[in-house]
């Protein structure tokens, strides 16, 4: 089942995702590797295609048809050089065959956290780390944890983001909430609630309901060992500011194969 089926068109609309600074780190970083690059959880190209036009080769895999089909159509607004670079794999990133190896494997924006077991969380870097070539590159993206956000009530709806409107017409308001939390697992029960009044005033919700994984820096640094990855740098942020600079920040995990 397609968990985005029902919001992949909403996606690229959302004004918190099109101004998340994280483009212009992945975009310096793939072009600093060298085509050709991988990105897993790559959507609907939100940075995939930058990517692509800053002239480098690039394959996104992801496990939602419908992400894909929205990437597709953005990739058909592009000229066809930039679309000669991209090819788009529809996977599961705990287990893919891909006939190439590449230069850098990203996960931009947190797909990483949607693995919720140690045991899928290292396929996944076990599955990267046969599609690097000797000396390749993985670059994970991870919210590092607030303990003001963890503790958040559960069910209470978030305040709203701000307004979109979809070509069609529609008027779209995102929130959040949290329905669950397993604090032994470091799991959250997330639902992201899309409230829709179309031009003809009728209303509709649409809720994306998933689970995600929380992880601490050192946890991170102890899966990508085991993985047979070697720790480059924890950055806090997309600036590349150390870890710790600031609060709570990221967790920008970049890791080599080990030799």
């Amino acid at each position: 089942m397609d968990e985005y089926a029902e919001i992949a068109e909403l996606y690229d609309h959302v004004s918190v995702y099109r101004t998340r600074p994280d483009v212009g780190f992945f975009v310096e970083e793939a072009r600093a590797a060298g085509s050709p690059v991988l990105e897993i959880g790559s959507g609907t190209g939100r940075v995939l295609i930058p990517t692509a036009r800053a002239g480098v080769e690039i394959t996104g895999l992801d496990a939602s048809s419908s992400m894909l089909a929205t990437c597709r159509r953005e990739l058909e607004k592009e000229p066809v050089e930039v679309r000669a670079r991209v090819t788009l794999v529809e996977g599961d990133m705990r287990h893919f065959e891909l006939d190439r190896r590449f230069t850098l494997a990203t996960l931009p924006f947190r797909p990483f956290q949607h693995l919720i077991t140690v045991a899928d969380q290292l396929a996944c870097l076990a599955t990267i780390r046969r599609h690097l070539v000797p000396g390749g590159q993985v670059i994970l993206d991870l919210f590092n944890p607030s303990l003001e956000a963890l503790t958040r009530p559960i069910g209470v709806e978030s305040s709203p983001d701000a307004e979109f409107t979809m070509p069609d017409g529609r008027a779209v308001v995102r929130r959040f909430r949290r329905v669950g939390q397993d604090r032994a697992t470091q799991v959250n029960q997330e639902e992201l609630i899309y409230d829709i009044t179309h031009p003809d005033g009728r209303t509709e919700r649409l809720i994306h309901a998933f689970l995600m994984r929380w992880f601490y820096r050192f946890e991170v640094e102890h899966l990508l060992a085991r993985a047979g990855f070697e720790v480059e740098q924890i950055y806090s942020d997309y600036d590349r500011s150390p870890f710790g600079a600031k609060y709570p920040g990221e967790i920008l995990a970049v890791a080599r194969v080990n030799a």
